[in-house]
């Protein structure tokens, strides 16, 4: 249960006062439901007015409070914007113009009657002019510096101030959960005072800092007590006799890399404890394989493995692979996806339960209720990304003593990252290619060159050679997530043929999807038109072309994974991004980073700096907790010192049961680190 002191922030914002279901709405666009969401609603700057008698030349791009007098007023018949004519102290013509609702503007707005107004003077050739201007009533002028919200229809900013201040004022002094000497090192305010200063001044560095390290620490240290949870149970060891890993037909010798890292993996299975461990590669370094031995060290010595795969294609193709590789070994692989039904279900589910699979490949479904192993050893989990903390947590519980896990990524993450996503895991890097792996070739082209690219993608596929194409998102819809793949892959499909293009977006159903893939890494389909969802996906040798429209509108790890599609197979590969006229310095910036390296983790780093956490780990897609305060720079510069901190709280300061440490709960339950909540509650 919730700690009784915080209920008041927890409570749901409709307890606010002149809150109603309308605001309540609105607010929830922002993810606003609770008071705690307002108080730590943010401002992200402030806008500076001026107060003139009247405007000059000089006070262009300038936020003005004026008296102005309107003369005349134009409504166009049409869709076109209502202009109001009025004049200043000298004299001077300010057209108020509004885009919609011109019965309010004019209503507001009376001929011959002064009105004061605020908002920016723009040139509009050679009138003045203020877009929108804000309509002051009753002699209330606005401060002539002010916090600035973000803002959704419906709540202007100073109403997300009033709301943001009355959810503040439910806010309890708390017991203070920061090392007493790091406190005084840096000068920082107790909680309250500095959530309170960070809604009065935005640029206060040094409060952000305190409120960012707060919820770092609160993070690192349920971590830490998930590790030690999983510390403390008893797992079974695995060790195994080598006969079906020394047996397997390897299609080249491991790196040195990989050896590195099965040494691992086998010396954390052959203990009691139950491994945790991160297995980080970049795009066809290997990761799969290793996961491979791991699987067949956990056979030979008794016990079930379970791989976890982020979609039922990838689950499908490594389904095939590994049947493949293992039949000649009397290895039994089973697959277990959403769409098996009937017999084919029950026959694995007994075969699960009575022993006789020992590798069982899938989607989530593997973890459903209904599923019973015998014997469950050790799970593998691809593509980490996409579960987060508490589903990893979760899939330990399906076995009678806790299973080794091993969670695999191809999205390279920086360090800090890792530490404040993964800190309950010990990690692992596979940073070496194997041989025949070649680097992709990387080039820019302007949309311009549109029509040449076609011709060179004709020429490919009469080559005999496949292709993807990839389309962005339009914007934040699941209409346009369809509208730009869909309008090419016509264009696509007049030029080389129905039968030559296929099509998958986000709105397509999961079969429908799955069913153009395959026929795609069947040869049967020359060109696959896709948006992100091929991210992470199937594996085509054959495909060694990838178009990636409007590529500035990508993030860079989303752009490597999407170049790591390709060069897959013996042949040389080619990358084409292609960017619009428009270029930001931070798209031109990421573009020449991609075409200057096929280094992942450089990648990341990179992206780190200039997307954030939430983006490159995809916790949007696992539900995964987000920092409400700390930046990405943030992130790197605290997490070191939280967890050391963290770590001197749990093992010199007496841990939770000590007078900091009945703080540090407080911590957990305000940051929501509900794993580690979960652990406290049961002891």
């Amino acid at each position: 249960m919730r700690p009784e002191i915080l209920n008041p922030l927890f409570a749901e914002v409709e307890v606010l006062k002149g809150v109603g279901p309308g605001i309540a709405k609105a607010l929830a666009r922002l993810g606003l439901t609770r008071a705690v969401d307002l108080a730590y609603h943010l401002p992200t700057g402030t806008i500076d007015r001026l107060r003139v008698p009247a405007a000059a030349g000089t006070m262009l791009s300038r936020i003005l409070i004026l008296d102005v007098t309107p003369f005349d007023s134009r409504s166009p018949a049409g869709k076109g914007p209502t202009r109001i004519f009025a004049v200043d102290r000298d004299g001077n013509t300010i057209t108020l113009t509004f885009f919609n609702n011109p019965g309010w503007a004019k209503k507001q707005l009376p001929l011959g009657e002064q009105r004061t107004v605020s908002g920016k003077l723009e040139a509009f050739g050679d009138e003045w002019q203020i877009i929108h201007p804000e309509i002051l009533e009753g002699g209330a002028e606005p401060p002539l510096s002010e916090a600035i919200y973000p803002l959704t229809e419906g709540i202007a900013n100073r109403r997300m101030r009033e709301l943001a201040l009355t959810a503040l004022q439910r806010a309890p002094e708390l017991p203070e959960w920061i090392e007493p000497s790091l406190l005084q090192r840096d000068g920082w305010r107790p909680w309250r005072m500095a959530l309170a200063e960070a809604h009065v001044d935005p640029l206060a560095t040094d409060v952000r800092k305190r409120l960012a390290y707060d919820e770092i620490f609160a993070n690192q240290l349920a971590l830490m007590l998930i590790r030690q949870h999983a510390r403390r149970r008893k797992g079974v060891p695995l060790a195994g006799d080598e006969r079906l890993t020394s047996a397997l037909q390897l299609p080249y010798q491991l790196t040195s890399a990989q050896a590195r890292v099965a040494q691992e993996i086998r010396s954390d299975m052959a203990q009691a404890a139950p491994m945790l461990r991160l297995l980080q590669g970049d795009v066809g370094s290997g990761k799969t394989l290793v996961a491979l031995l791991a699987m067949l060290e956990a056979v030979e010595a008794g016990a079930q493995a379970a791989f976890l795969a982020p979609t039922e294609i990838l689950a499908r193709q490594h389904f095939a692979t590994l049947q493949r590789q293992l039949d000649a070994l009397g290895v039994r692989v089973a697959i277990l996806t959403g769409r098996d039904k009937g017999r084919a279900r029950e026959a694995v589910l007994m075969g699960l339960a009575d022993g006789s699979i020992d590798i069982l490949v899938g989607t989530h479904a593997i973890f459903q209720e209904k599923v019973a192993y015998k014997r469950l050893g050790l799970v593998v989990i691809d593509e980490q990304h996409r579960f987060g903390v508490s589903q990893r947590l979760l899939l330990t519980e399906k076995a009678a003593h806790p299973p080794h896990l091993l969670v695999m990524t191809a999205t390279p993450i920086p360090r800090t990252l890792t530490l404040t996503q993964f800190g309950e895991m010990d990690v692992s890097r596979l940073d070496e290619m194997p041989p025949g792996r070649t680097p992709v070739e990387t080039r820019v082209i302007s949309d311009e060159k549109l029509p040449e690219v076609v011709d060179a993608l004709g020429r490919h596929i009469a080559a005999g050679g496949q292709a993807y194409w990839v389309c962005p998102l339009v914007e934040e819809s699941e209409k346009s997530d369809s509208a730009a793949a869909e309008q090419r892959a016509a264009v696509l499909r007049l030029r080389f043929g129905p039968d030559k293009v296929g099509l998958v977006h986000g709105r397509m159903k999961g079969v429908e999807k799955d069913d153009v893939m395959a026929s795609f890494a069947a040869g049967h389909l020359a060109v696959l038109i896709a948006t992100t969802v091929i991210e992470v996906g199937v594996d085509v040798p054959n495909s060694t072309l990838m178009i990636i429209e409007d590529a500035e509108r990508f993030g860079l790890a989303q752009l490597h994974q999407l170049r790591g599609r390709v060069g897959r197979g013996a042949g040389a590969s080619t990358c084409l991004l292609i960017r619009g006229q428009q270029l930001s310095e931070t798209g031109r910036a990421r573009l020449a980073l991609m075409r200057e390296t096929n280094d992942g983790f450089r990648i990341a780093e990179e992206d780190l700096r200039l997307r954030g956490p939430g983006e490159i780990l995809g916790t949007r897609q696992s539900g995964e907790q987000q920092f409400r305060v700390a930046t990405p720079e943030q992130v790197s510069e605290l997490v070191p010192m939280a967890t050391d901190d963290a770590r001197l709280l749990l093992d010199r300061d007496g841990g939770l049961a000590s007078e900091r440490g009945q703080a540090a709960r407080i911590a957990l339950y305000l940051f929501e680190r509900d794993q580690a909540i979960d652990l406290i509650r049961s002891g």
